[in-house]
This record gives C-alpha cells, structure tokens and sequence, in this order.
C-alpha cells in the first residue's frame, strides 16, 4: 500500500517554486523600473527597496551586475514579445496597440544601452543577447504594423527592423542627459507612418 502522504509533500515543493518564480519575476520588474529611471549602475539597494526585498536577497539570485542587468534584459524582451499580441487582441485599433507596445519598447531600450557597458569583458554574450533581442521582436513589431497597415491605419511597405531600429537610435540619446526624452520624437514618428506616401 502507498503511503497517502507523499502527494502533500510535492505540493508544497511546487507552490515554493512558484512563489520563488513570482518573486523573482517581481525582483525583474522592479529592476527594471529602476533601471529605466537611474541607469543600470543604480545602486542596489534602490532595487531592493522598490522590490521589498533585503540585499541580500538580490546577490544570492544574481551574484554579479552583470548577471542582474542580464536577466533584466531578457526578462523585459520576453515581456514586449508577449505584449505584441495581448495589446493586438484588448485594443479596438491596431495602430494604438504598436503605440503602446513601442512605449514599452523605448523603456526596454534606455535599459539595453547600458547592458554593453555592464557587459564590458563578454562582448560574445551581449551578441547573442542581441541576436535573441532580434529574433524575439522582430517578428512581434510586423505582427503590429501588417494589422495596422491591414486595418487601413498606416500606409503598406514599414518594415519592423527599419522602425525598432529608428526607434533606437532616437533613444541612444538618452544616455546621460535627463534633459532629453526620446519620447518627444518617437511620438512624431509614429504619426509619419499615418501620412499619405507619395506615389
């Protein structure tokens, strides 16, 4: 006869692994936000505080900088690549999904510019993050663009890699300088994609 209290016992293990989940998820999020607004050499502490978690807490999950700002990276490129089809599906106009998806898109980006930095001695590994960066948005960016081009809201031929790679650039400029808000010229951009091409 089996013992009936081993069932309990796997339970528990898998509700422990899914709180781990979760609070490293919010740990992310939390450096994240951070990130975005003091840059990735913001202290540590600040991460802890906005994620309600000790230091310590922090260095056990990512014993280096380097490995936070990592796992940060990946953590908002899966976050945007899941945002593409949720926005797609809970907005009535495909245009204002690829605005709110491009939003979440330039805080990943003022993130990504100071991972080279944080990545100075492993330049192969900030390649093969970049190439997952591409791979992962790429195809969510013309997702958004052929339903709204589709949708009649922008004109046909906006390639997804020309736009996130305009985007970019736009938001190099933020490094450094708290005077300047990418935002202010992404907004235009996207309203050009609206006009009329002329034939």
């Amino acid at each position: 006869m089996s013992d009936g209290g081993q069932a309990p016992d796997r339970a528990p293990a898998r509700s422990k692994r899914s709180d781990a989940l979760r609070n490293q998820r919010a740990l992310l999020a939390a450096a994240a936000e951070v990130f975005v607004t003091s840059g990735v050499d913001a202290p540590i502490r600040e991460i802890a505080a906005r994620a309600g978690v000790g230091i310590g807490t922090i260095y056990r999950h990512f014993p280096t900088r380097a490995d936070l700002v990592v796992a940060v990276y990946r953590h908002q490129v899966e976050a945007c690549a899941e945002a593409g089809p949720a926005l797609l599906a809970d907005t009535g106009s495909p245009f204002e999904a690829l605005r709110r998806w491009v939003d979440l898109f330039v805080d990943f980006l003022v993130t990504k510019h100071g991972l080279a930095n944080a990545m100075r001695s492993d330049s192969g590994g900030f390649e093969a993050l970049h190439a997952y960066f591409l791979d992962r948005l790429v195809p969510v960016c013309a997702q958004l663009l052929d339903a709204a081009a589709d949708a009649g809201e922008i004109g046909p031929g906006t390639r997804a890699y020309e736009l996130m790679r305009g985007i970019g650039n736009l938001c190099a400029g933020h490094d450094g300088d708290p005077r300047y808000d990418p935002r202010r010229l992404v907004e235009p951009l996207l309203r050009g994609l609206r006009e009329p091409r002329p034939s």
